[in-house]
């Protein structure tokens, strides 16, 4: 039925009881039924121009999917319940949707075109079920390669990024080595991101089908540490560095280095090292105690959600910026990301068990407040942001509104810083696009661009992939000229 966006209302993946999901590391999100699914891929209006997978920047703002997932044409499929061909259509563009289905911001709704005037289609979640339901079905099988190139890839890192690089290198016949520091493979996809969020398993199931692929995974072996850059040139015929962005910003105030503050990464880690039956470290554990959270991302949420489970006795996030409003603001029109007030599954948590939303605003941190090394709270002031005519913020510290907060756990999550430096420290150095200024050594990812979006990780994967091929090709072409 034409029309449809006129008539039915957008619905999104139903979440369990908050009561309920509280008590466990379960994810959040259920499954919509296969009805409900196709009424909300019908919402999709089948634009003549979908801006939904234009997937480019305006700035620093990403518009669209940067994987430019054909997002019309597998809703179309879902409302003809074609779901296998929708199944078949959503991999032309993207290796992993049942990561992307459960944490990736959803670009793509910000920038769909009913978004102008309604609520968009709710696209992440029909691409999550689409791939559950080909994972039910027994679709998702082992891809054998049967004719090899004879040269080799080491990858470096397994988050998104490097995880895509092989994912397309060993389809193209090459053979690829993936080493990974940490006991198991997914980079952030596995530490980084908790269960609540993208169960372990459908990380560890993805991770398996690559190996039966043909790809090799070399864990607990870190590049500096356990083997160089240059024994990976001598070894291999390309080495790609997907390692990330991994150095975290610091506060950089008085008392920061006390017991008690904790980067964020670092407490999500240890967490998760606890699912897996791991004694956790007294310092990253929030039961009983007055947990700060510091920085307003994603990250911040996931540690304010993570103390709750743990049992913590209030939970405080601190914000840089002022409320988002309900409505799309001026200085981010379509088709931007909306960036409205939303209620994360973290903070309907919040508001269910301490009756509050941890959020707080335009807080600036001044000092950590210790006592015999060990933190017990932490001075703030409030600030006043304001926007000059040439859109620069300015921020100003309200007068008497210092304010001292209890504190017995502090939750550093104010991002990561460039990687640049990180690279040097293995002797790399980044030239442009996907090259680095050693002969046969690439980077992509985070470790190439900065922290982005798990999407970009993505293409960036698959575009380094690209490159890499290209220049296996060459190197192919000029063996075989001098032999």
């Amino acid at each position: 039925m034409k029309h449809n966006f006129l008539n039915i209302a957008r619905t999104t993946l139903p979440e369990r009881h908050v009561e309920e999901r509280v008590r466990d590391y379960e994810e959040y999100a259920t499954r919509m039924d296969d009805e409900s699914v196709q009424q909300q891929a019908a919402r999709c209006m089948d634009c003549g121009t979908p801006f939904c997978h234009v997937g480019d920047l305006i700035g620093q703002e990403t518009i669209g999917c940067p994987i430019h997932n054909y997002i019309p044409e597998w809703n179309k499929l879902v409302t003809k319940a074609d779901w296998m061909g929708a199944y078949h259509r959503l991999m032309e563009t993207n290796n992993f949707p049942e990561f992307t289905g459960r944490v990736c911001p959803a670009p793509c709704e910000g920038s769909c075109t009913l978004g102008i005037s309604e609520d968009p289609v709710a696209i992440k979640s029909i691409e999550r079920t689409i791939i559950d339901r080909a994972f039910e079905e027994g679709w998702v099988k082992p891809r054998p390669v049967h004719r090899r190139t004879g040269m080799t890839v080491a990858i470096i890192g397994s988050g998104p990024a490097g995880l895509a690089a092989a994912d397309q290198l060993n389809q193209l016949g090459h053979s690829v080595t993936i080493i990974e520091k940490a006991d198991e493979a997914g980079g952030l996809l596995m530490y980084g991101i908790p269960n609540m969020k993208l169960d372990k398993d459908v990380v560890r199931r993805r991770v398996r089908l690559l190996e039966q692929e043909g790809i090799v995974i070399r864990t607990n072996v870190e590049v500096g540490t356990d083997v160089t850059v240059e024994s990976l040139r001598n070894e291999y015929d390309a080495v790609i560095l997907a390692t990330g962005a991994q150095k975290q910003r610091t506060l950089g105030i008085d008392g920061d280095d006390a017991v008690g503050v904790e980067m964020a990464m670092d407490y999500l880690t240890a967490s998760m090292h606890e699912r897996k039956g791991a004694p956790l470290a007294s310092d990253y554990d929030a039961k009983d105690k007055n947990v700060i959270v510091i920085g307003g991302g994603d990250t911040g949420a996931d540690c304010v959600a993570t103390a709750i489970r743990q049992g913590a006795k209030s939970v405080v996030q601190f914000g840089k910026h002022p409320s988002k409003g309900l409505l799309r603001a001026p200085e981010k029109p379509w088709p931007l990301q909306p960036d409205t007030l939303t209620t994360d599954y973290a903070y309907a948590e919040s508001l269910a068990v301490y009756e509050k939303d941890p959020r707080t605003y335009l807080i600036r941190s001044n000092q950590i407040v210790t006592k015999e090394g060990r933190v017990t709270g932490i001075e703030t002031e409030r600030m006043t942001k304001v926007v000059n005519p040439d859109g620069q913020a300015t921020f100003f510290v309200e007068e008497d509104s210092m304010e001292t907060y209890p504190a017995d756990l502090i939750l550093v999550a104010i991002g990561f810083e460039r990687p640049e430096h990180e690279l040097r420290k293995i002797g790399v150095e980044k030239t442009k696009d996907f090259h680095t200024a050693t002969d046969n050594v690439f980077v992509a990812g985070d470790a190439k661009r900065g922290q982005s979006l798990i999407v970009w990780a993505i293409r960036e994967g698959r575009e380094v992939a690209e490159v890499v091929d290209a220049y296996l090709d060459t190197c192919k072409t000029v063996l075989k000229t001098s032999s």
